[in-house]
């Protein structure tokens, strides 16, 4: 176990306990010292849900409000929901289903807003947007940069985070420019499954040791993350529940205590004005 005084947040992950282990991964991550979740729903097609209005996101968001709930209880800290649009919707849309793209962006502009409903409730923290990680036509493109860019237009009116999945890069600054344009700053945008170095938004690194030392050794803001799936049909697919405590573990033994302040209690400060450190009680 890790001390009782050391917050330890996974920044993306996922839970389905109808169809896989669900709760279950929470008490694993606990029991390893892991504290607080950011539980991101997973995309609406996995659970069911062919959408063809903004309303029928509902679904999917208020059964990921459910879950964190269920989660908080198995945690000395707490869990929150990150609610929105996975943006590989657009290829099941228009490849699948026979959307044209700009049918596909309104849809999926829609159900971001739907989404902001509920940060603005105070149900969910932050939201989730982003664009295709792979090659795509141009017009599919320009709709997924659309609705990125909703989602930095409803997080400036809400002063919440979005969190993005998106391609590869280590230089992302044109898409805090653009958040910024919408008057959402910098530090609130952040690039999940993130190596250590990144430009513009603030990294969500994904929690394997080489990506954590560049982070580390770099001294700049940044979250850890596994990318959870909880899906029984992949479950080697990217990290365990455990992996946050694990490596946190690890940088504590190596000297990187700096580093994992910097992760779990300032970085989550500054870019969800969460407290960490407040919302621990280890028994």
């Amino acid at each position: 176990m890790l001390d009782d005084e050391t917050p330890v947040l996974d920044n993306h992950l996922h839970l389905d306990p109808d169809n896989h282990r669900g709760i279950d991964a929470v008490r694993d991550f606990a029991r390893l010292g892991g504290t607080h979740l950011l539980v991101v729903n997973k995309p609406s097609w996995h659970l069911g849900v062919e959408a063809e209005t903004g309303e029928d996101f509902r679904a999917v968001f208020e059964r990921t409000i459910e879950i964190v709930d269920e989660a908080s209880s198995e945690l000395d800290g707490r869990a929150w929901p990150v609610l929105g649009v996975h943006p590989g919707l657009i290829t099941r849309l228009v490849d699948d289903r026979g959307f044209s793209p700009d049918d596909a962006r309104d849809l999926m502009q829609a159900g971001i807003d739907v989404a902001a409903e509920y940060v603005e409730s105070g149900e969910a923290l932050a939201l989730k947007s982003g664009r295709p990680h792979y090659e795509v036509d141009d017009d599919v493109w320009a709709a997924s940069n659309a609705v990125m860019r909703r989602a930095f237009e409803r997080g400036a009116e809400l002063d919440c985070a979005v969190q993005l999945h998106a391609e590869a890069s280590e230089d992302m600054t044109e898409v805090t420019d653009w958040a910024e344009e919408a008057g959402l700053p910098a530090h609130k945008v952040v690039k999940h499954y993130a190596s250590g170095r990144l430009e513009g938004p603030v990294p969500s690194v994904m929690s394997e040791k080489d990506r954590l030392e560049t982070a580390a050794e770099r001294g700049e803001p940044f979250l850890m993350e596994t990318d959870y799936i909880d899906d029984p049909d992949r479950p080697g697919a990217v990290l365990g529940p455990k992996t946050v405590p694990r490596r946190v573990r690890w940088l504590l033994e190596n000297d990187r205590e700096d580093a994992v302040r910097i992760a779990h209690v300032e970085t989550p400060e500054r870019v969800y004005g969460i407290d960490t450190e407040g919302t621990l009680e280890r028994a």
